[in-house]
């Protein structure tokens, strides 16, 4: 996996969260810049559970490397209707496949997701975090 991957079917934040629509909610992972960023993950820690309200752009949990401890951000706000429990026991997931076994919360939406980057304005943001 590229740092530099970008995937066209989702929406993105400046906090390298990535936000995949599907009926009735939206998937969030992190992104393959934040994952080379991080390092190896040692522990990813999901301060919500299924039934749980989050907000666009707060705190839901946070992410553990060999090089740091980073917040993890709400892409939208909404009802956590699922979370990853295979991360638990084996956070590298994140590492191994953050686009797909790595993702984190399934939300039902409030409405439709405001302030979010396109995949385009998303590679511009990592081109100008690589240099």
């Amino acid at each position: 996996m590229a740092a530099t991957e970008v995937r066209d079917d989702r929406n993105y934040t400046k906090e390298h969260e990535w936000a995949l629509e599907r009926p009735g909610e939206i998937l969030v992972g992190i992104t393959a810049f934040a994952v080379d960023q991080l390092g190896d993950v040692t522990l990813v820690n999901l301060d919500v559970a299924p039934g749980d309200r989050v907000e666009a752009g707060k705190v839901f949990g946070t992410i553990e490397s060999v090089k740091t401890l980073s917040d993890l951000y709400a892409p939208v706000s909404g009802r956590v209707v699922r979370v990853n429990q295979a991360l638990e026991e084996a956070p590298e997931l994140v590492n191994e496949d953050c686009w797909d076994r790595g993702w984190m919360l399934a939300i039902e939406p409030d409405g439709p997701p405001a302030a979010l980057l396109t995949a385009d304005a998303y590679r511009k943001l990592v081109a100008e975090n690589a240099h």
